[in-house]
């Protein structure tokens, strides 16, 4: 297809994800509901709800995108998409797989960080009590 009715959909994550593509139509979920944007659409920025970006690229191809929440800005025929996490796929079962892997390593690491905060408060808790014994505070 012709790149002159095409976006440049460009996607960037926290976590280290970095895409960027021709596509020729987006079909996203804001807070608004869901919606499609093409070429020729005024520009929008909206806030993006977890779920499916979904995304037909300039070759004709239907790519998805799982993110767990995130920002779209369309600025003439530029499309940003911002977010903490995103997994492409190009068909929803191995993207399935591919998530539920992803946030099970996730969960693993919050629970070693939430422990590691949990031994700081109680560090703190411990050195704040030693100081009020001895007076000064």
């Amino acid at each position: 297809m012709n790149s002159d009715f095409a976006m440049k959909l460009k996607v960037t994550s926290a976590s280290g994800y970095r895409d960027e593509e021709l596509v020729v139509r987006i079909v996203a979920e804001g807070s608004n509901g869901t919606f499609c944007l093409c070429p020729r659409h005024q520009e929008l920025a909206t806030v993006l709800v977890p779920g499916l970006v979904e995304f037909t690229t300039a070759a004709g191809d239907i790519s998805y995108l799982a993110i767990d929440e995130g920002v779209l800005i369309k600025a003439n025929r530029d499309v940003s998409i911002c977010t903490r996490h995103a997994v492409r796929g190009d068909d929803l079962n191995s993207l399935q797989r591919i998530v539920d892997e992803q946030f099970a390593e996730l969960d693993v690491r919050e629970q070693a960080a939430r422990a590691a905060v949990a031994r700081l408060e109680a560090d703190f808790a411990r050195r704040f009590l030693t100081l009020q014994e001895r007076g000064h505070v």
